[in-house]
């Protein structure tokens, strides 16, 4: 039985603004960052955009000039058009599309115009291009947006085949690091991997601190209706717990959500769609294990 959309979740103009803003923002600093440091010294740091910085040498190779912005819009084009047949979820889709065309417009717009500050310092253009495109992506993820790439492909085969994010992600990041190895070097390559540790600290650390989960208590009546939709939309595991309200004695069933670090925007909008009256308590999680998350066992 075919699931029916989920409908955009109601915002304010000023909630909206913020959201657009942090987008923009986010979107214009990860630019930033890859043509200042990563680009121009050939770290593909993984990612759509690591991939488009190898075809994009090998096609200057060839006399051909192929933005590195154009090819990430593509690419990111193509796995959004699967994901929305799959889960007809148009407000993820909406926000996508606005970081991602943001994202790839500031690549190719800002390239002739910023400076190349430590040309051939792979050391330092690994840190500082990992810094500040960490940086930008956090805020795109801090608006419940995204700027597409790996995350969307390695969901898609999460969802298919129930592996873990986190092996995909270092999977499809790492294929992307040895294509680039024989277009400019394995000390390149290497480099980029740096980079790509220095984001993702980044990242983490603009989102949650030293933390990279968060749990969240959704007490509801429309709990059942809540708990399908993180099931389908967000993909998590949801818990019911069996509660009783101390002043009125009747049972009330609170969901519990373990959720990773850009997902907890998107449940809030999920419960919130749902019923605006709902009860959402949002507490950091140190650790977490299981299915979507670290195998236990695994650190």
């Amino acid at each position: 039985m075919p699931r029916p959309f989920l409908p955009l979740p109601r915002v304010s103009r000023r909630e909206l603004a913020r959201k657009l803003f942090l987008i923009l923002a986010g979107s214009f600093i990860y630019a930033l960052g890859v043509d200042m440091f990563e680009i121009p010294n050939g770290l593909a740091a993984g990612g759509l955009t690591g991939l488009a910085t190898t075809t994009s040498a090998v096609a200057a190779q060839m006399g051909v000039n192929l933005p590195v912005g154009i090819q990430t819009i593509g690419m990111n084009a193509l796995l959004l058009i699967y994901v929305y047949v799959s889960t007809k979820d148009v407000s993820y889709i909406m926000q996508s599309i606005v970081g991602i065309l943001a994202s790839g417009f500031f690549t190719d717009a800002l390239a002739p115009l910023v400076p190349v500050p430590a040309q051939g310092q792979l050391l330092i253009c690994a840190i500082w291009g990992g810094v500040i495109s960490g940086a930008g992506i956090g805020l795109v993820f801090m608006s419940g947006g995204n700027t597409g790439g790996t995350d969307l492909i390695c969901q898609l085969i999460a969802r298919r085949t129930g592996s873990s994010m986190g092996v995909l992600v270092m999977l499809v990041d790492g294929s992307v690091l040895l294509l680039s190895v024989p277009v400019f070097s394995l000390t390149n390559a290497l480099y980029a991997g740096v980079a790509m540790y220095v984001a993702a600290r980044v990242l983490d650390m603009v989102l949650e601190g030293p933390l990279t989960a968060r749990v969240c208590y959704v007490i509801s009546e429309l709990h059942a209706d809540i708990a399908r939709e993180v099931l389908y939309t967000l993909g998590r595991g949801c818990t019911e717990l069996q509660a009783r309200g101390v002043w009125s004695g009747n049972a009330r069933p609170v969901l519990m959500v373990v959720v990773g670090r850009n997902e907890t925007v998107r449940l809030k909008e999920i419960v919130a769609s749902l019923d605006p009256e709902a009860i959402v308590i949002v507490s950091e999680v140190h650790e977490a294990f299981g299915e979507g998350f670290s195998r236990l066992g695994s650190s």
